[in-house]
């Protein structure tokens, strides 16, 4: 696949600043195709990446005194900023994920998670696919015994077009395996928000 051609968005840009009455050679607007067009690239520079390469490096937990293969608890990551594109309007959603997972025979370090979410994100997206492919991308990649992946988003195409509802926020849930059940879900969700005493 291709990259991002940045010399196609910049006259783009300029079409859609004509397009609302705009002069694209006026100060303060002649470098605004190159800014788009650069912005988009990193926006949208997902589109090349397999978010599964990050997950390669994986290290197995080793056996236990008994021989028995070793295996984990919950690894859980709370409070992972993010940002993505929606794909209707193509305006960006920023927020905040929560993912865990438990560990088959491997883990992996902790940097390649959000590697993993900045990869699928950085692509237009919807909140809801965008947390499906993170957990089908954990679920591949390592074989966990269970993975949940909390998205807490707000939509500029919700707070400051329509009705601007400033305040809002969205929440989407992927669950896998184990984690899919009830009980063990609901008890990885208080862990993702307990929070130390102030």
């Amino acid at each position: 696949m291709a990259g991002v051609d940045t010399e196609r968005i910049e006259r783009a840009v300029r079409e859609i600043l004509l397009a609302i009455g705009e002069d694209p050679g006026r100060p303060g607007l002649e470098r605004t195709p190159k800014r788009v067009a650069e912005a988009y690239a990193e926006f949208f520079g997902g589109l090349q990446l397999d978010p599964l390469t990050h997950l390669a490096d994986s290290v197995p937990l080793g056996a236990s005194e008994e021989g028995v293969p070793a295996t984990s608890d919950a690894v859980v990551l709370r409070d992972l900023a993010f940002r993505s594109v929606c794909e209707h309007h193509l305006l960006p959603f920023v927020g905040t994920a929560h993912v865990a997972y438990l560990p088959g025979d491997r883990v992996v370090g902790l940097g390649r998670i959000p590697a993993v979410i900045d990869t699928l994100a950085a692509r237009p997206q919807l909140q809801e696919r965008l947390a499906e492919e993170i957990a089908d991308t954990l679920e591949a990649g390592l074989h966990p015994r269970g993975v949940l992946v909390v998205l807490d988003a707000q939509h500029r195409c919700v707070t400051t077009r329509g009705p601007r509802q400033e305040r809002s926020s969205t929440i989407t849930i992927a669950s896998r395996g184990t984690l899919a059940e009830p009980t063990a879900r609901a008890e990885i969700i208080a862990l993702i928000g307990a929070r130390p005493d102030a």
